[in-house]
């Protein structure tokens, strides 16, 4: 299977399947002499994973770390980071109706047939399960980052329905990760919680937003052409599992306004050049201008339903499937550290293929 791997010198390769013994990863390219945060990566891990809330997956994996390479006295070696996460809590007799059955909107037929088998057990490779290993992985690109002053963070500003369309500047988002559902707006976030366990009362899933802020780069990351920085920053995160769309800076409302109206125009402010506006989502031409870059991601809602649908089984048989096991509601709030981690992936890479980044100012 081709596709494990992301990124140009700063790569991540993963591995493992859902229900499997480990799922894990080999980071590559991270420079020799970067100090090691064990606790922040384990904060992120602890993001993302299961049984953290009442409104999220009830598969409680603790996601303990494991590092097997790369690193030594808690700084980096300049040589590959391997690293694996055991699974633990799996089920997999919840998934035994599901053997020979094709789930409605998931990879179970696809797959089948590009490879002529499957693991049916909780989605196998196809399963965000493997979203463990990207998050580890952005989350030691993050610490490189934090060494130049960069940072980036990501909130839900949309479940079903309810939306917060306040501009991110409006936010404080220091608050994003005392909500339940990663929202730092208080009453946005509290009917987002409501829309949560209404659904869930239903059988019902639902999907929503996310939006992402990176701060702090310098001008010039990106190729003009086929590797543009907002390319790979879409590529990345459409890569995501349940991800259906991507828009950076003003998006489609672009489509929608005048060139009057769009144009960032260029000021000076304190002997620095700076954009009267940003509509540009920090990216011009390809390369970042030194704004702020930003973009939004729209997850689907939830495939696997806690109420019966009709599919077909492998011999193209018609067959009601029941809804059984621990699933999401929604899988918005557990994939801000995802998104965040895609994002920190490709702008690490983007710092050292432009020669940006030096050890020696680490």
């Amino acid at each position: 299977m081709a596709g494990n791997i992301i990124g140009k010198i700063i790569t991540l390769s993963t591995f493992g399947e859902s229900h499997g013994i480990a799922i894990g990863g080999v980071l590559d390219g991270l420079p020799a002499g970067l100090k090691i945060d064990y606790n922040l990566v384990q904060q992120d891990i602890n993001r993302r994973r299961p049984g953290q809330s009442s409104l999220v997956s009830g598969r409680n994996e603790l996601d303990n770390i494991e590092f097997l390479s790369g690193i030594f006295d808690g700084y980096t070696l300049g040589t590959p980071i391997a690293f694996i996460v055991r699974n633990k809590d799996f089920k997999s007799e919840d998934y035994n109706q599901l053997k020979n059955v094709y789930r409605p909107s998931h990879a179970d037929y696809t797959y089948e047939k590009k490879y002529g088998l499957r693991d049916h057990r909780g989605g196998g490779r196809s399963s965000a399960r493997e979203t463990v290993a990207r998050v580890i992985g952005g989350s030691l690109a993050k610490q490189f980052l934090g060494k130049l002053n960069i940072s980036i963070a990501a909130y839900v500003n949309r479940i079903g329905s309810i939306s917060v369309d306040r501009n991110y500047n409006e936010l404080d988002l220091k608050n994003t990760e005392t909500s339940e559902v990663r929202c730092p707006d208080k009453e946005g976030s509290e009917q987002m919680i409501a829309a949560i366990k209404n659904a869930s009362n239903q059988g019902d899933t639902l999907g929503g937003e996310i939006t992402c802020i990176i701060k702090n780069t310098p001008i010039g990351l990106g190729e003009p052409v086929f590797n543009k920085l907002n390319a790979d920053l879409a590529r990345a995160i459409m890569s995501i599992n349940a991800v259906k769309g991507f828009e950076i800076g003003s998006g489609f409302n672009a489509s929608r306004m005048k060139g009057s109206e769009h144009n960032d125009l260029f000021v000076v402010d304190d002997g620095k050049v700076h954009t009267k506006t940003n509509f540009s989502g920090g990216i011009q031409g390809g390369l970042s201008n030194g704004e702020d870059i930003y973009f939004k991601v729209a997850f689907k809602p939830v495939a696997t339903l806690m109420k019966d649908q009709q599919t077909i089984d492998s011999k193209g048989s018609p067959i009601t499937i029941e809804g059984k096991g621990r699933h999401d509601v929604t899988v918005v709030p557990r994939a801000v550290p995802i998104v965040e981690a895609m994002a920190a992936l490709v702008i690490a890479d983007h710092l050292l293929l432009n020669k940006i980044a030096r050890i020696d100012r680490i």
